[in-house]
C-alpha cells in the first residue's frame, strides 16, 4: 500500500513539474488546469485550488477543515471536484447554480485564498505565461470571467466512468464481486441509501437533512442560511458517491473519518446525534443492518473508485 501511496504521488509531482514548465497552455482546458494548480490565484501565493482539492485523493482533501491563507481554518470539508459537469448546484448549501461562479468564491473568502479579482486580473495580464496565453485562446487581455471558464471547463474533465461498478452494469470484464454486488442491493433496498443517491453520479442533487443538526454542538444550518425556509434548516447537498473511498473525512463538516463510521452512522442515526432537528423521514427508523451486510454495503462503496486511482 505504501509503495503504491508513493508511485501516485511522484506520478503527481511529474505532473505538477509539467504543468510549471514554462509551456503555453493551448487551450481552455490546459489553461484551466494550470490555474488550478498555480498559487498565484491567493494573497501570498500559497495557496492554490489543488491545495485543498488533492488529485490523488479525487480532488477531495484529507483535513476535516482546511487550511487556507495565513493558516486560517475553512468551515466546512471540502468536498470533491471530481464528477461535477452535470451538477446544478455546488458548494455543500448550493449556494451558486454555475460552475463558473463557484470557481470565484474560494478565491475571494478571506478563510481560503483570501484574493481580490482586480488584482487577480493585474497579476494574470503581467504574467509572462498567462497574459499570452489568455490573448491567444480567448482573444482578449487575461481577465477574471476568462479565468473561470477556463478552471471551469477543467474541471469537466475530471469525470470518472471507469469503475468496477460501471463494467458491471454494462456486464463488462472486471465488474464488481460477489460482495459488492450484494453490497448494491443492500443500497437499493434494506439500506435505503438508494433513496437520495441515484443517478449516473448517486446523487440526486437535492439537499436532504441525515440528522447532523441538532442547534448545539452541530449547529451549522445548511441551506437553511441561503432560502431562510424553516423546512431547509440542516439540509445540506447530497454528495455524489464515485470514488467515496478516497475522500475522507466524510459529511459537510468532516466527523466521520472511514466509511465504516459514515455506514454505523446511517445504520442508526439516533444512536449518534439522538437530539438531531428535522431529520429526514428517510431515515427515522434504524436500518438494522448486520455486520456481513454492513461489509458487502463498504464494498459496494469501494467499487465506485475510478482505475485511475488504482
Amino acid at each position: 500500500m505504501k509503495k503504491l501511496q508513493l508511485l501516485i504521488l511522484v506520478a503527481f509531482a511529474a505532473g505538477l513539474l509539467l504543468a510549471f514548465s514554462g509551456t503555453e497552455p493551448k487551450d481552455p482546458v490546459e489553461l484551466g488546469q494550470r490555474l488550478f494548480s498555480d498559487p498565484i490565484l491567493s494573497l501570498d501565493s500559497t495557496i492554490s485550488c489543488q491545495s485543498c482539492h488533492i488529485p490523488e485523493f479525487a480532488f477531495a482533501d484529507t483535513a476535516r477543515f482546511s487550511r487556507g491563507v495565513g493558516g486560517r481554518l475553512g468551515r466546512r470539508n471540502a468536498p470533491s471536484t471530481m464528477n461535477m459537469s452535470a451538477r446544478s448546484h455546488f458548494f455543500h448549501d448550493g449556494r451558486v447554480l454555475a460552475l463558473e461562479d463557484q470557481v470565484l468564491m474560494p478565491i475571494q473568502d478571506t478563510l481560503e485564498m483570501r484574493m481580490t479579482l482586480p488584482e487577480v486580473e493585474r497579476r494574470l495580464r503581467r504574467n509572462k505565461v498567462y497574459a499570452p496565453a489568455f490573448q491567444k485562446i480567448f482573444g482578449r487581455p487575461a481577465n477574471v470571467e476568462d479565468m473561470a471558464i477556463a478552471i471551469a471547463e477543467f474541471m469537466r474533465t475530471l469525470e470518472t466512468p471507469a469503475t468496477p461498478y460501471d463494467r458491471w452494469m454494462n456486464d463488462e470484464p472486471g465488474g464488481m464481486g460477489d460482495a459488492a454486488a450484494r453490497g448494491r442491493d443492500i443500497f437499493i433496498g434494506k439500506g435505503r441509501c438508494f433513496d437520495c443517491h441515484f443517478g449516473a453520479d448517486l446523487t440526486g442533487d437535492e439537499f436532504r437533512n441525515v440528522g447532523l443538526f441538532n442547534g448545539k454542538d452541530l449547529d451549522d444550518p445548511g441551506r437553511f442560511a441561503i432560502t431562510k425556509k424553516p423546512e431547509d434548516l440542516g439540509k445540506f447537498k447530497v454528495a455524489g458517491l464515485r470514488n467515496v473511498a478516497l475522500t475522507a473525512p466524510y459529511m459537510h463538516n468532516g466527523m466521520f473519518k472511514t466509511l465504516d463510521e459514515v455506514i454505523d452512522f446511517y445504520n442508526d442515526p439516533s444512536k449518534i446525534v439522538p437530539d438531531a432537528i428535522n431529520r429526514d423521514t428517510v431515515l427515522a427508523r434504524p436500518m438494522n443492518l448486520t455486520k456481513w451486510e454492513k461489509a458487502d454495503l463498504k464494498a459496494f462503496l469501494e467499487a465506485l473508485t475510478d482505475d485511475r486511482f488504482k
